[in-house]
């Protein structure tokens, strides 16, 4: 089986992925329990800083070898907002 992935702020993202969006509380304290225990395709990181979409993510694989995303955004209004440099954070 072939892998592919999707650049996304100089990151290779799997596709497909299934998503998990966590309160930043919440995906700070799953990310300290699972660092160490799985095997991470991206550890947790902060991509897009200092922009309207700014989001902590993680990915690694489920037993079944699903690519995993948990992610939290520093603000929730723009989680399906599309990325435009005009909503970059000041």
């Amino acid at each position: 089986m072939t892998e592919l992935y999707n650049p996304v702020d100089s990151h290779g993202i799997p596709i497909p992925h299934f998503g998990i969006v966590l309160r930043p509380a919440d995906f700070d304290v799953l990310a300290n329990r699972l660092v160490g225990c799985v095997t991470m395709i991206l550890e947790p990181t902060t991509r897009f800083a200092n922009t309207s979409g700014e989001q902590k993510t993680l990915f690694f694989r489920d037993p079944n070898d699903y690519a995993l995303e948990f992610k939290s955004f520093k603000d929730d209004r723009y989680l399906f907002a599309p990325f435009r440099e005009e909503l970059n954070a000041p």
